[in-house]
């Protein structure tokens, strides 16, 4: 079992199943060779300034903002549907990595992705993998906000995310047994 690289546009399924129900780990690494993750369900993929990108979303008080921060690379990985997983993000989404390794508690296993020398990591449990190479990062300017209900009930603490468009520079699904291909 293992993995193998396609382009972007070769992906398969639904955009919005992807990542707001079956969820996805966001994992970025610092040069030290650090790594964290958190789950995300908000972020999407599409075409901007003419490369295939995907962006996600992250709040300053989460660990993982200050790994976006440093990197130049993130990844995000998709599992496998099914309740052992399921576990698994919502530790990874709920519990800091400041506090431990919830990475290990989770029995989730991270690899470095080969071909960016150390600066990506992922989950060997995945169904697809993109690694993205960050190109732009904006925060939640709550002034612009043309529903300001949105405002009031995602960001009652005035903690507004950071939004994130990386480049996607690699896709990898999984090949072998229980692939999705």
């Amino acid at each position: 079992m293992g993995f193998k690289s396609i382009e972007p546009r070769e992906l398969q399924g639904n955009v919005f199943d992807l990542v707001g129900e079956k969820w996805m780990l966001l994992t970025a690494k610092k040069s030290c060779g650090a790594h964290n993750t958190m789950t995300a369900s908000w972020g999407g993929m599409g075409i901007m300034w003419g490369k295939p990108v995907a962006w996600c979303v992250v709040r300053p008080v989460r660990y993982t903002y200050e790994f976006m921060e440093e990197s130049d690379y993130f990844t995000l990985s998709f599992l496998p549907d099914g309740e052992e997983y399921r576990k698994a993000l919502n530790l990874l989404g709920t519990k800091s990595g400041r506090a431990g390794d919830k990475i290990r508690e989770s029995g989730l296993n991270v690899f470095d992705v080969e071909k960016f020398n150390g600066k990506a990591s992922a989950f060997t449990e995945s169904d697809l993998i993109m690694t993205c190479r960050k190109l732009y990062y904006q925060d939640v300017d709550p002034s612009n906000f043309t529903d300001e209900t949105l405002d009031k009930s995602n960001y009652p603490k005035k903690d507004y995310h950071r939004m994130y468009f990386g480049e996607i520079s690699d896709c990898l699904i999984r090949i072998g047994e229980d692939s999705v291909e």
